[in-house]
């Protein structure tokens, strides 16, 4: 039961977050709107502060509208009944790791397994065929070569 008032309160802080996050957008974007009706009567620097500043709040909103579409994810996953589940092992995430990071889609396992290899994904986990080659087997012993042993087509004249 611990583990239910959990997810709920869980809940409650996902739906605060979201709205937080799409008050912060929608105040972001009304401010844009405005600074862009609005004429730059400054000099070069004035400008090239107001771009930077620009770029600066662009790439701010959009961490923000990432970690809205996480939330949203989370906030769906809650309605299907798998919010809390590791999407890889379909293991419990520990409530301690869902505090810290409420849309949290994977165990702390799965997550370092992850961030380990980067090319790794839960969905290609059991077999990522095209990705397959030949390689020298643990019971072969490795062949070493030596450069006595290779013909070499050197230049004469030397």
């Amino acid at each position: 039961m611990a583990r239910q008032d959990a997810l709920i309160r869980l809940h409650k802080t996902l739906q605060a977050r979201r709205a937080e996050i799409l008050r912060k957008l929608q105040n972001d974007f009304d401010n844009l709107r405005n600074a862009k009706g609005e004429d730059s009567t400054g000099d070069s620097a004035d400008v090239a502060f107001e771009a930077g500043s620009d770029e600066m709040a662009s790439h701010l909103a959009e961490l923000d509208s990432r970690e809205l579409s996480q939330i949203e994810r989370a906030l769906a996953r809650l309605k299907q009944g798998t919010y809390g589940t590791c999407e890889s092992c379909s293991q419990k995430i520990p409530i301690g790791r869902l505090n810290a990071l409420p849309y949290s889609t994977l165990c702390i396992e799965c997550q370092r397994e992850l961030e380990r290899y980067p090319d790794w994904s839960h969905n290609r986990r059991n077999g990522d065929w095209e990705r397959v080659f030949d390689s020298v087997s643990s019971i072969e012993e490795p062949r070493e070569v030596r450069l006595s042993d290779l013909d070499f087509d050197l230049p004469s004249g030397r």
